[in-house]
């Protein structure tokens, strides 16, 4: 945890900013995590993930797939698995992300679209420099804790972000999905809330 110490001038202009009673503007990143539990064994497959008044700003969303491991204490749960996805798609009412079909085949080595959708989207969250690769997990590794679908929906249009928005994944793979298989998506955004430290008030903005 990152500790700041002020000198006595800095000091001084944040009690002052106390004791007017203001409320201090914070953001933030929030997480939300939401399970399919039981998909069926068929190709094509619609997910209505959430539906939202006032969806926060939607910055990215991580989706995959997993087979006879919820609620077993013997299977590693960090392991996920790729059952020949041929391509995903994220929908925000009308809009969809990404833009391209993927065209996915493990059986040809044909997912480098995954490696570069999940590197992008690192180095774009740390804001890491742009000769840091940002992967933290090499390709084969990559392969064998997932394959994660990462997806970077950050560019919106205004509309997506002032309505009423459905967020609905779409994806298809080339075999149909065994039984006891659950579907995951982490929804990554952005939140604001303003906090009066005197009366201990917070509020939420977005």
């Amino acid at each position: 945890m990152p500790r700041v110490y002020l000198n006595e001038i800095n000091k001084l202009r944040l009690l002052r900013t106390l004791e007017s009673g203001r409320f201090l503007s914070m953001a933030f990143h929030s997480w939300d995590l939401y399970e399919f539990p039981l998909l069926q064994s068929t190709t094509a497959h619609t997910w209505a993930v959430k539906a939202a008044t006032q969806l926060e700003k939607l910055r990215y969303v991580i989706f995959a797939l997993q087979t006879g491991r919820r609620n077993v204490a013997t299977k590693d749960v960090s392991l996920f698995d790729e059952y020949d996805l041929s391509n995903v798609k994220l929908f925000l009412n009308s809009e969809f992300y990404p833009y391209d079909n993927m065209h996915l085949d493990f059986t040809k080595n044909r997912y480098a679209v995954l490696y570069d959708m999940y590197a992008r989207i690192r180095r774009a969250y740390y804001a890491l420099d742009r000769d840091d690769d940002g992967a933290m997990l090499m390709m084969n590794k990559f392969l064998y804790c997932g394959p994660l679908v990462v997806i970077d929906c950050s560019r919106q249009n205004k509309a997506v972000k002032s309505a009423t928005v459905d967020v609905r994944i779409e994806f298809n793979c080339r075999r149909n999905v065994p039984p006891e298989t659950t579907a995951s998506c982490l929804i990554l955004h952005d939140r604001v809330v303003e906090y009066n430290p005197l009366t201990s008030v917070v509020r939420r903005v977005v």
